[in-house]
């Protein structure tokens, strides 16, 4: 009962820590702009939003705060039967790889592009005047060309440790079987429990192979490397098309983002073929991590918006002062007339 009750207090840990992290990310974006004065205390709340994520990410990772949920199975189901691919360092993307690409990609479009930008006349005018007024309000200046680096970096670094989390928290609290389970799970087929192919096990003691191997293999949904992937690619294919406005990239643009969306459908598929993950599993994973990114996208939308102005419409003329058709004046006899008895009457005055 002591294990129960440790393990529901940890599944409502998550839902409260992430509603408070999500409502304080709203609450300091939204009052960003207008409380310059509070600038340091809107920073220092970021820092521990930031730091509160990265510890939350940590406990999900490190350690075995959350315990993973034990769900029932059939001996004889062949979607749970297929071969060990081994762990995950002899998978053919590693951890270690995928951390590597999804850090590094975004960061290195994102240095190549402020850069470039920045060093185009209009568009560093335009970022100077934009970022001064907007963001500083007149005080206390800093590069544009740094802070604007700083906060594409943070957003991107913030949305890459939640999508982290809300994987890990949908592993522990679903518990879901990955296609190998009962290789690694190794039941014992002559036990009673087993005889029966129509009989469900929900008892977790009849595995007899490693527990930690065992413990794995229960999480499958949703797909860590499918979310993380997807929301990298995401967020680099929707910085590179809303923010680099230059005439030279329109096929450098497309080239690039659909590179990076393809390896992470690529990275995804991988899971499938090396039977770490199910088709669903894949799945929910991308669809996770497409909402994250659209989600962060929308509420910082003004991190996405092109450097240069949009080109101002010219002014309609008022169709009433333009004349219909022009044809040549001619004058009139009475017209003639009258103008002449004004220049008599004026030669008669003077």
């Amino acid at each position: 009962m002591a294990v129960g009750n440790n393990t529901q207090r940890s599944y409502s840990i998550i839902p409260c820590f992430i509603f408070v992290e999500a409502l304080a990310f709203l609450i300091i974006h939204s009052f960003a702009h207008s409380f310059i004065i509070y600038l340091p205390l809107i920073l220092c709340n970021k820092l521990v939003i930031m730091a509160g994520t990265v510890l939350l990410a940590y406990y999900f990772e490190c350690t075995d705060t959350f315990q993973v949920h034990i769900q029932g199975f059939f001996c004889q189901d062949g979607d749970l039967m297929k071969p060990y691919p081994g762990t995950e360092e002899e998978s053919f993307i590693t951890p270690l790889l995928l951390y590597c690409v999804l850090a590094a990609t975004p960061t290195a479009i994102i240095f190549i592009g402020e850069i470039s930008m920045y060093f185009i006349k209009s568009t560093r005018e335009s970022l100077i005047a934009q970022e001064k007024t907007i963001l500083t309000g007149e005080c206390c200046y800093l590069n544009p060309l740094l802070r604007r680096i700083i906060r594409f970096i943070g957003v991107f670094a913030f949305g890459l440790f939640a999508t982290d989390i809300f994987v890990n928290a949908g592993q522990v609290v679903t518990g879901h079987l990955t296609p190998y389970f009962l290789t690694v799970c190794k039941p014992n087929y002559t036990s009673t429990d087993c005889r029966a192919h129509h009989q469900f096990i929900n008892n977790g003691n009849i595995c007899t192979g490693d527990l930690e191997v065992i413990e794995k293999a229960r999480r499958s949904f949703p797909s860590k490397h499918a979310a993380l992937s997807i929301y990298s690619a995401l967020y680099a294919t929707m910085y590179i098309t809303s923010t680099i406005k230059t005439k030279s990239s329109r096929l450098a643009k497309p080239v690039l983002c659909l590179g990076t969306l393809c390896t992470a459908f690529l990275t995804g598929l991988n899971r499938v073929s090396e039977y770490r993950n199910h088709c669903s599993d894949v799945i929910a994973g991308f669809i996770l991590g497409t909402a994250v990114a659209l989600f962060l996208g929308m509420c910082v939308v003004h991190n996405f918006k092109g450097t240069q102005g949009s080109p101002s419409k010219p002014k309609p003329e008022d169709p009433r002062g333009v004349p219909l058709m022009a044809f040549p004046r001619i004058e009139s006899p009475l017209e003639t007339l009258s103008a002449q008895n004004h220049s008599a009457s004026m030669t008669e005055v003077t």
